[in-house]
Formats: C-alpha cells, structure tokens, sequence
C-alpha cells in the first residue's frame, strides 16, 4: 500500500524525464514478488517461501511473453488490445508452468534464455515521437490502477498455494500501467521502448528469486534476503549501463 504509489509516482516521473526504457527498466525489480515471498517465508517457512520462490523464477518468462504479446499488438490496435494480447501471453504461460516444477539452476537457465529470445523478439524500435501532455490526474490515476491490482492479488494469494502464488505474483502490475499510459501518450513507440526496459531489468528480478530459491533453506531469511538484494541491485546496474549503451533502432 506504500511502496506502490511511491514506486509508480517515481517510475512515471524516471520516464518523464530520462525517457520509457528508464521507467521499464526501474520496475524490473521485485517491489511485488519479493515481499510476497519475504511474507510467505515469516508466516509459513523457508520450504514453503522457497517453493513459491521457483515459481516466481518460473512466473518471469510469463512476463517476457506478456512484454513481447503487448509490443506486437501495440502496432496494429490501441491500449486495451494490446493489454488484453499481454495478459492473454501471460495467462497461457502461466498455466502451462502450473505442472512445471524445476530446480532452480535450471529454472534459471530457462529464464535467461527466454529473456533474450525476447528481446531479440521485442519489435524495432526508435525515438519517440511527439506525445500529448499528461492530465493533472494522470499520476494519481495510474497510482489508483497499480495498487488496487496489487491488492487484489495479495487477497488472493493465501489460498491458492506456494506454486501458484509464485506464478502469478510476476503479474507486470507496474509495467502493466505504465504500458498502457505511455501507449495511451507517447503512441505504440513509447509502450515498445518502456517494455524493452523491463526486459532488461528482469535480468536482476531472475537473480534475486534464484538466489531465494538456493539459500532460503540454507541460510535463513535474512542472510537470503540480503545477498539476493545485493546481487540484484549490482546487476540492475549493469542493465542500466546496458539500456543507455543500446541505440534505438528504425522501424522498418
């Protein structure tokens, strides 16, 4: 409830100002299934809390296809096709992973390659063009949207099980929203550019959950916890040297 409208207030005003790849790429990180798990391990133990971790590590492909379903669509119709492709990949993928248990080293190889199957997929993009000016209300809007999904999933998470709490807690709330405002402003461009950010940051999202799944038995909570959120911020900082290295290409 206070990290949501803080994280999209900042998220929004990164991209404002450094542009929607900086926006993407900023809520790659695990603001809603690391807490998730953090809770999980609190309240029902390191076994349960890692089990729910896999999934996640697993739910992270799920938003590579939601990202890659919403840039292609986003070419040919409005905002609400492309959220409806995007979550459409998403569901698909999701519950073909319902059945899937992996350990995690292969877990993330699977998702590393998946991460770069698409942005390989991702459309060509450029520059953004002209965009309209937000309303006064934009910001509090997208603040609204993002925490009652954020919500909503969290009610729902108790009773549905380690596995499938962890596949669905990638849900791209954030990314989400703020897709589907810079589609609604900046035109498909904008949605591709801030999409291709979150691949990017996902790279560290992967890292942080594999990293739980390996030490939370091991280690305790803490001890996980830390190292995971180290190693993740030491990757997002190279992703972000990576995104600010990585030219815009022309559409074709």
């Amino acid at each position: 409830m206070i990290v949501t409208p803080a994280l999209i207030a900042a998220a929004t005003v990164a991209g404002q100002r450094w542009g929607d790849r900086l926006s993407g790429w900023l809520v790659g990180l695990p603001f809603t299934s690391g807490p998730v798990v953090f809770f999980l391990a609190i309240e029902q133990g390191t076994g349960f809390a890692t089990a729910a971790a896999l999934a996640v590590l697993l739910g992270t492909i799920s938003q590579t296809a939601f990202a890659v379903a919403y840039a292609w669509a986003a070419i040919r119709a409005g905002w609400a096709v492309a959220t409806l492709a995007g979550c459409a990949a998403f569901a698909v993928a999701t519950i073909g992973f319902e059945r899937v248990r992996l350990a995690a080293l292969p877990a993330f190889a699977l998702v590393t390659a998946s991460l770069i199957l698409a942005s390989l997929a991702m459309p060509r993009s450029r520059p953004p063009g002209h965009r309209s000016a937000p309303s006064t209300w934009d910001i509090p809007l997208r603040i609204v949207v993002a925490t009652a999904l954020v919500v909503t999933l969290t009610a729902i998470a108790p009773a549905i099980g380690a596995h499938l709490t962890g596949l669905l807690s990638p849900f791209p709330v954030y990314a989400g929203v703020l897709a589907i405002f810079a589609h609604r402003h900046g035109g498909s461009v904008a949605a591709n550019n801030l999409l291709t950010g979150l691949l990017l940051g996902l790279f560290a999202f992967g890292v942080f959950f594999l990293l739980l799944a390996v030490g939370l038995n091991r280690f305790g909570v803490g001890l996980s916890f830390l190292v995971a959120t180290v190693a993740t911020l030491t990757i997002q900082g190279l992703t972000l040297r990576a995104a600010r290295r990585t030219g815009d290409r022309t559409l074709p």
